[in-house]
């Protein structure tokens, strides 16, 4: 394990026990709700399974529990609502939702399996160059690179539906701030959403409907943005440019040893998906942090 690695761990791990203390302590419990999350985040961590995980040979500096619960124990406990609520206490810690950006973006990003997958959740939906089976990672991503709100859903859920409820957790943004996105999320419902957050939805339009009741209908947040492409296009498009920050996002986490990779074997239906994909995010906040406070071991 690299200095970045174990520097990354040691965060995760600081984040774990904090967190666990505020939620209290399970009575009667063999192994407590922080060591569980441990060992799965120590799993994911290295890309591999539950079995691994309880083999005491794959333990080392900085990372070594005294005991280790069976891979049954383990798959049933991390499944509970307790350990769920603890990823999310420790998702929350190290993505910071309280401090969102003045210029913010939405994308997607596919989960792909193979066509011969026996996984009944996984479904064929549109990808870059044709169709294809598996699930969609929808995320709301900060200026710095943050992920603070995401969803994993089947491949052939609509991106609007879910941004619009990504948008019902977000928190009130700053003033004048811009939210971009691409043409697939160029809908009347998500302006709205947007507008109760104090956020605009800057997108590059499909078109400019002229149709009075249309009109009327598209509201007005959305109508200021028609007109923003219409009277100000350079500027509109010189901005909109920024969207390309998201695509860094998304290869960042995607890039490091430990990071969000092609989806395993072993991981299959939307339950499982939902629970690796936010391992991977909450590991990769970490780095973020590490990286901004430790820039000469990077």
């Amino acid at each position: 394990m690299d200095r970045v690695s174990e520097r990354t761990w040691k965060c995760v791990r600081a984040s774990i026990v904090r967190q666990a203390r505020k939620c209290g302590k399970l009575k009667r419990a063999r192994y407590s709700d922080a060591l569980i999350v441990s060992i799965y985040l120590w799993s994911v961590m290295h890309d591999r399974t539950l079995s691994w995980a309880c083999d005491r040979s794959n333990y080392r500096k900085p990372f070594r529990p005294r005991k280790l619960p069976s891979v049954s124990q383990l798959s049933r406990r991390i499944r509970t609502q307790r350990c769920q609520k603890l990823l999310q206490a420790v998702h929350d810690e190290l993505g910071d939702l309280k401090t969102p950006t003045s210029i913010s973006y939405l994308d997607g990003k596919p989960l792909t399996v193979g066509v011969a997958s026996k996984d009944a959740q996984a479904r064929r939906g549109h990808v870059m160059g044709g169709f294809a089976k598996g699930y969609k990672l929808h995320g709301w991503v900060t200026q710095d690179r943050r992920i603070p709100l995401w969803s994993v859903e089947s491949l052939n859920r609509g991106e609007q539906p879910v941004a619009c409820v990504l948008a019902e957790h977000m928190p009130r943004l700053p003033e004048l701030s811009l939210v971009l996105a691409d043409q697939n999320y160029d809908g009347h419902p998500l302006y709205k959403a947007l507008a109760a957050r104090d956020g605009m939805l800057l997108v590059e339009p499909k078109g400019y409907s002229q149709h009075p009741v249309t009109r009327r209908q598209m509201g007005t947040v959305r109508r200021e943005a028609l007109k923003a492409w219409q009277t100000m296009p350079h500027l509109a498009r010189l901005v909109y440019k920024q969207r390309i920050h998201v695509e860094g996002c998304f290869s960042n986490l995607t890039s490091f040893a430990g990071g969000l990779g092609p989806l395993p074997a072993w991981v299959r239906t939307l339950s499982r998906v939902r629970r690796w994909v936010g391992a991977k995010i909450i590991l990769y906040h970490a780095r973020l942090i590490v990286r901004k406070d430790h820039p000469e071991i990077v």
